[in-house]
């Protein structure tokens, strides 16, 4: 005979065991859909080396990347290397990159960026985590990014739209983006980091939208909680 009371009891636990079962199920259904719907991934901002990808990177800081690669497309075909960036100078970089958001702030990070991988680096974006976060206007996303598309190291870059829908899909509590980066790092396999961190921004840009979705439209909002009702409030980056 089924035991109801036990089976309610173990049903409502909140023991930490009970929650990782939990979002590893939630885990399983993101990846299944996401591999179905994006089988295949495109790297969404265009870069000529790791260098022009870091520059990418970086101007794509409070702008979309569709901005930067209207912006880039007039710069790299002619500069691409640090000692370029060094002998256009702050100005002539300004100039070219007017059209991004706080352009004066990312041409100085750029600008003393090229002259540190020029002094320090023999010309050459460095290859480590530590070296990258000393760079001018290098963060930890930033930093991250750079060693995953660049370097094929596994790493899990979170920006605005992961910790949102990382919050959506109760696979964090959205304290902040260094537990969410931490949360999904548990939660996915280490080879699955670097394709799905772009999946999870491109199905939030499609499906997932910050203000249509709210948690109850989306196929794998409703899979992950069938029986959610009310918009859900998630906490900002």
């Amino acid at each position: 005979m089924v035991d109801e009371k036990k089976i309610w009891s173990l049903f409502n636990e909140r023991s930490y065991e009970f929650q990782i079962m939990n979002e590893a199920q939630r885990a399983k259904i993101v990846l299944h859909y996401l591999n179905k719907i994006y089988p295949k991934i495109k790297v969404p901002l265009k870069s000529r080396n790791v260098f022009t990808l870091l520059i990418s990177v970086l101007l794509s800081a409070q702008c979309t990347d569709v901005n930067v690669n209207n912006v880039t497309k007039n710069i790299y075909p002619k500069y691409y290397k640090p000692n370029h960036f060094l002998k256009l100078g702050r100005k002539r970089i300004e100039k070219l990159i007017k059209k991004i958001g706080i352009f004066r702030i990312k041409a100085k990070s750029i600008y003393n960026l090229s002259k540190i991988i020029m002094e320090k680096h023999g010309g050459k974006v460095p290859k480590t985590f530590e070296e990258l976060e000393k760079l001018p206007g290098v963060g930890h996303k930033t930093a991250s990014v750079v060693m995953s598309q660049g370097f094929g190291h596994a790493a899990f870059p979170i920006d605005t739209h992961i910790h949102r829908l990382a919050q959506r899909w109760g696979l964090t509590n959205g304290k902040n983006v260094t537990q969410t980066e931490r949360d999904l790092k548990r939660l996915f396999p280490k080879k699955r980091w670097n394709k799905l961190h772009l999946q999870i921004i491109y199905y939030g840009r499609e499906y997932c939208k910050a203000r249509d979705c709210y948690g109850i439209a989306c196929k794998i909002c409703t899979s992950c909680y069938p029986k959610r009702k009310k918009p859900i409030l998630t906490k900002k980056a």
